[in-house]
């Protein structure tokens, strides 16, 4: 996207576009004041009456034409192939829980790790298995479970285990060498990953290293109530999971590896007993039947955001971003806001970059930021912002594995919020003035 692609659009009509973003988000925060309860209006009931305010806008459309756009934006090949992660993931999920896998995962865990390491152990598994296969969404699927039930096991509180891996998780999806971030970030400004890469962990290793202090520490407050041995029968009902991990680490497609884990499940609960073929289609429609949810959150996002997108929302945002840069330090924060607020619009951080990788290419030349330098600015941007907002699909897949809300995860994730910090004081610390 090139800068004089940018529609000009006016304060009026920019607003208007972006106001269905404005309408849920008012909702939310009313809602929940009046309440006195920040869970009590569910995701499903906000965005459903902010999507048909969006259909509202005319914006010179026929309402057939609106919710055309409307059906477009809700079932386009993204967000369909997130919807059917989640089916899978929900069967699976289900499944393996049924016949035992959970419990002896947690079992074998809690064999090998001290309790006051768990957190940091946690930590470390996630930021390994999403730096290796490069996609936060796989790391949450692996890993949520076994973090919700470690968290019961040794009486730590829930929506931070499940915070733990999810930072982990947005540590391997930015840096990555096979991430869509990465990929899409070096490619809008012509880098190599490798030099990306480089200027990328510049950033986020303090963040990482003081998560990890961080865990460390709060290990200590952890209830330490022993370990069992190790038996043949725990590690064979580990199989599904142990199975989805290696496979990942191999670089295998998310729905491929899900699909394998599910029949691996199956076979295992048939041979241990714990499961009939009735049993197994039950599980596997009580999984899908608990993402259902989360599928109409998902598709109702995607067709807002669509309106949003069409009526020249995403556009006008870039054009007050950047409308009176000045110094290096302004075009890098500039860059920032504007991936920012596209993946507040957008709800993921691959396609806000795609977004607005163009205009940052262009700002990038003129006010001399090296390109690895703009496009890790970018990705750690993006991952900043989707690890904070409660309708981005990470942390609504988490805490749907997890049973809790998107809301009490926020508040415990360490990293990306660590991230956002020192993102913030590296541009601020730019001394060149152009």
């Amino acid at each position: 996207m090139k800068r004089h692609d940018i529609q000009k659009i006016g304060t009026r009509r920019g607003l208007l576009a972006l106001s269905p973003i404005i309408v849920l988000l008012t909702i939310y925060l009313a809602g929940s004041l009046i309440a006195g309860d920040f869970y009590f209006i569910p995701m499903a009931a906000i965005f459903t009456v902010a999507s048909i305010y969006a259909l509202t806008i005319k914006n010179g459309r026929t309402l057939g034409t609106r919710a055309k756009d409307f059906y477009k934006g809700a079932t386009n090949s993204r967000i369909m192939y997130m919807v059917w992660i989640f089916v899978f993931a929900g069967a699976f999920a289900e499944l393996a829980e049924s016949m035992g896998a959970v419990d002896a995962t947690v079992q074998l865990t809690r064999s090998l790790i001290p309790s006051s390491f768990l957190p940091a152990g946690i930590f470390i598994a996630a930021c390994f298995i999403s730096l290796s296969i490069g996609t936060s969404v796989g790391t949450i699927v692996a890993l949520t479970t076994i973090a919700k039930d470690l968290a019961t096991e040794v009486g730590g509180d829930t929506a931070w285990f499940v915070a733990i891996v999810a930072g982990g998780a947005f540590f391997g999806d930015n840096l990555s060498f096979i991430s869509d971030t990465t990929i899409a970030a070096t490619q809008t400004q012509g880098c190599s990953m490798r030099s990306k890469f480089r200027t990328n962990i510049k950033l986020v290793a303090p963040a990482a290293i003081a998560t990890l202090i961080l865990y460390t520490c709060s290990g200590n407050s952890i209830e330490d109530t022993g370990s069992t041995p190790i038996t043949l029968d725990c590690i064979l009902k580990c199989t599904p999971y142990l199975t989805v991990i290696i496979l990942a680490l191999f670089g295998m497609d998310v729905l491929e590896v899900l699909t394998i884990g599910i029949i691996v499940a199956a076979g295992m609960g048939i041979t241990k007993d714990t499961l009939d073929a009735t049993g197994i289609l039950t599980q596997m429609s009580s999984g899908v039947t608990g993402m259902l949810e989360l599928i109409l959150v998902t598709m109702l996002a995607g067709g807002l955001l669509e309106i949003v997108r069409i009526n020249g929302g995403i556009d006008y945002l870039i054009r007050i971003v950047t409308l009176r840069i000045r110094t290096k330090r302004a075009a890098e924060f500039s860059i920032s806001a504007l991936t920012a607020l596209a993946n507040i619009c957008t709800a993921n951080n691959t396609i806000a970059i795609l977004t607005t990788g163009g205009i940052t290419r262009d700002i990038s030349k003129k006010y001399g930021i090296r390109p690895q330098r703009a496009a890790s600015l970018m990705d750690t941007t993006s991952c900043f912002i989707q690890g904070v907002i409660p309708y981005g699909a990470q942390l609504l897949m988490a805490s749907s594995l997890a049973g809790v809300s998107p809301l009490e995860i926020i508040p415990y994730l360490y990293y990306p919020m660590c991230v956002g910090v020192v993102i913030l004081v590296s541009i601020l610390a730019k001394k060149e003035v152009v």
